[in-house]
């Protein structure tokens, strides 16, 4: 048992609320136990310069002074995006377009605004499922306002958090849990159960194939609830 009365395989509770902003043309709130994100899509008629055919969609990630339980300083009054940051938000760009169509996206770019509202633990990886929810919803509204001809969304795209904890594995780490891991593994997978992205740092000791496996097949369950939730939300993707 964990401090929160789960077991090692269970996840934590996860609700989704979807057009949670009013202007952005995708928005959902993600809560996964009490790690929140908002993820805000928003659409531009233009596309990067290294673009040269389809679209393009990129994302960004930034924490609240106050997601934590102490204040952290803005990017901005650093005037340079955390290492932290860039590096989490490249994770969710890749993340996302690898589950899209990006010619079907013609001259459009989607960007993802992932702002995590309180952190407690996997919020890379919510950021990931609630910005699929968000992007989806962009996308039909392209489709739905006839500016593109097909739905360029091609899977459900779901992350999920795993670790070792007292050398046990566990799933969905919360923050108290992810401080003392002795193995740290994100993993965002497709609904089809195949791995887009591993995370994986032996942040204790290191780790042996047969866990990192361990690991994985609790992501795999994992992400497979996530990816219920978001059907869920979101109905078939034509």
């Amino acid at each position: 048992m964990r401090n929160d009365g789960r077991a090692a395989d269970e996840m934590r509770k996860v609700k989704a609320t979807l057009g949670f902003t009013k202007f952005a043309e995708g928005s959902c709130l993600i809560e996964v136990g009490d790690t929140m994100v908002l993820s805000n899509a928003s659409i531009e008629n233009r596309v990067p310069p290294h673009v040269t055919s389809g679209g393009w969609i990129t994302a960004e990630y930034s924490m609240l002074p106050r997601a934590n339980r102490e204040r952290s300083k803005r990017d901005i009054s650093k005037l340079k995006l955390s290492p932290r940051s860039a590096e989490i938000q490249r994770l969710i760009g890749r993340s996302l377009r690898s589950a899209v169509d990006l010619q079907a996206l013609e001259g459009y770019t989607i960007t993802i605004d992932c702002d995590v509202l309180q952190g407690d633990g996997g919020t890379r990886t919510a950021s990931v499922t609630g910005g699929f929810i968000a992007l989806t919803l962009a996308c039909r509204k392209l489709l739905n306002e006839g500016k593109i001809q097909t739905m360029p969304v091609r899977t459900y795209v779901a992350g999920v958090s795993a670790g070792i904890v007292r050398n046990e594995a566990m799933l969905d780490l919360c923050y108290e849990e992810d401080s003392r891991a002795l193995v740290d593994l994100n993993c965002v997978m497709t609904a089809e159960g195949d791995i887009i992205e591993l995370q994986a740092t032996g942040e204790g000791r290191p780790f042996s194939v047969e866990e990192q496996r361990k690991l994985v097949s609790l992501c795999r369950k994992g992400n497979a609830l996530l990816t219920q939730m978001q059907r869920r939300c979101l109905g078939a993707l034509e």
